[in-house]
């Protein structure tokens, strides 16, 4: 029984020293303070006990550490949807995603019927050295069969360390035999930012979510244009953040200065005043003031939120697609030591520089412009957005309740792209680009209308964009830990 109870003996101890000593430690007190104090540690000590009696007298023995871990997810459970426990492994895992570089083979991979296919090998990694192609099934890793194999077990297959090497067998279309490859692994660094000079006068920028790459993906593309476009052609930038579904808060500070000199880009305010935090530019615009059109939809999340809120705020960017998903929220990652994993907290709210909270409302666009879904993905184009997620951080009564989050794979379909270039060229102007959106959903509005004049229901709605953000990616900005933290 003494080796029992030992592994509560420090906190059924403080519990009783705080609630037998009361009486003389907290006489200065008010007298509902530590009424509040006292009922706290009862309920710690009526966790002990609960504990202690499981551990007894469960009809099979239970394993302690995943009782402790349900127990911490259980209370997590209770505050809001971005508060969670990570254990080692999945603290890892978020580390390796904010980093933006890992040991590993460089492909993206999809699940796909219970297979894994290769969806594209990037350039320059060990696998497209290797030969694998788009639209590769991988059958076997290091011999062992993918089969009965979630995506994100065979992605923790191919992960490893730097200069080792992994086996893998794949099926491609049109071979008579299953290839054989063999490929050592090297730093693979996911790349958050994508660009290129649109038709000689546009830039063109897309960031997928908020690494440590990020900014200086960003600087790179914005140095790259200045070089391969003389600037009395070059019209201006599209910042494409649609279904970027956010990640570190100090890289949103870092794009939004990459277009700003001067001013708030944002602030965080926690519980008490002394913890409000404000993040302004330094002199350091490198876009030279000229014009930026941002595209967002439902699934621009969190520190896309913060980018495309400070640019609005600033009047220096044009907002166009649809509302944003709308959190506005701050996470805390705080590591606990000694491979205990890291506790992600909200910890603050975030505004934008004239003091909108953006939680569970989103940022409306300048200009909207929603895409012709194609007929089998109707109804599954929208997000509910923050404010249908249970135990949401409530912000008043005029929520936001999704948005389309579709972005056609063709180039030549996407509307909000298109009317972004026509801002920047001068083909269009605001207003008139509204007026057009209007006049093309005017007949849409009238046939969701019966005959009798009574709105027809609305199509069901799926929590999921169409296109899904990268498997471990995070929809929220993160703080770094501070002085508590790593």
């Amino acid at each position: 029984m003494i080796r029992k109870v030992s592994y509560l003996a420090f906190g059924v101890a403080l519990g009783a020293t705080v609630t037998l000593g009361a009486p003389s430690a907290l006489n200065f007190i008010a007298p509902s303070a530590y009424a509040a104090v006292a009922d706290t540690y009862r309920q710690l000590n009526l966790f002990g006990d609960v504990f202690e009696k499981i551990r007894n007298d469960y009809v099979e023995k239970p394993d302690e550490a995943n009782l402790i871990e349900a127990a911490i997810n259980g209370m997590l459970s209770s505050l809001d949807p971005h508060s969670s426990y990570m254990d080692a492994k999945a603290y890892g895992d978020m580390q390796v995603q904010t980093k933006g570089e890992f040991g590993g083979l460089g492909i993206e991979v999809t699940g796909e019927d219970g297979a894994i296919k290769v969806v594209t090998p990037i350039d320059d990694t060990p696998a497209a050295k290797a030969g694998i192609l788009s639209g590769d099934v991988i059958v076997s890793i290091d011999g062992d069969s993918v089969q009965g194999l979630t995506l994100d077990q065979a992605v923790d297959k191919m992960r490893g360390a730097i200069n080792s090497a992994v086996n893998l067998k794949v099926v491609r279309k049109g071979a008579k035999d299953p290839l054989d490859f063999r490929i050592v692994r090297d730093v693979i660094k996911v790349k958050s930012v994508n660009s290129h000079v649109e038709s000689g006068d546009i830039g063109y920028i897309r960031i997928t979510q908020f690494t440590e790459q990020t900014a200086d993906g960003l600087r790179a593309a914005m140095d790259k244009f200045k070089t391969d476009v003389p600037a009395d052609k070059f019209k201006g930038y599209v910042l494409d953040l649609r279904n970027n579904p956010g990640g570190l808060l100090d890289q949103s500070v870092a794009v939004v200065n990459a277009f700003i000199d001067h001013g708030e880009i944002v602030s965080t305010r926690g519980r008490n005043a002394d913890e409000t935090q404000r993040y302004n530019a330094r002199p350091i615009d490198f876009s030279k003031g000229k014009p930026v059109v941002v595209l967002i939809n439902g699934g621009s999340a969190s520190a896309s939120e913060i980018v495309a809120g400070a640019l609005q705020d600033h009047k220096r960017a044009t907002l166009i697609g649809s509302r944003s998903f709308g959190k506005g929220s701050v996470q805390t990652i705080i590591p606990l030591g000694q491979n205990n994993g890291a506790l992600r907290l909200t910890t603050a709210r975030y505004y934008t520089p004239s003091g909108r909270s953006i939680q569970a409302k989103g940022i409306e666009p300048d200009v909207q412009v929603l895409e012709d879904v194609p007929d089998e993905l109707k109804g599954k184009d929208d997000t509910k957005g923050e404010a249908s997620l249970k135990g949401h951080l409530k912000n008043g009564d005029d929520e936001g309740h999704g948005s389309q989050a579709y972005v056609p794979p063709d180039e030549a379909k996407d509307k909000a792209l298109h009317a972004a270039f026509d801002l920047l060229r001068g083909v269009k102007t605001v207003e008139s680009l509204k007026m057009e959106m209007a006049k093309a959903e005017a007949p849409k509005a009238d046939a969701k209308v019966d005959g009798k004049g009574d709105a027809k229901p609305a199509e069901t709605k799926v929590e999921s964009p169409v296109v899904i953000p990268p498997v471990g990616s995070q929809p929220e900005p993160v703080l770094k830990p501070g002085p508590t933290g790593k």
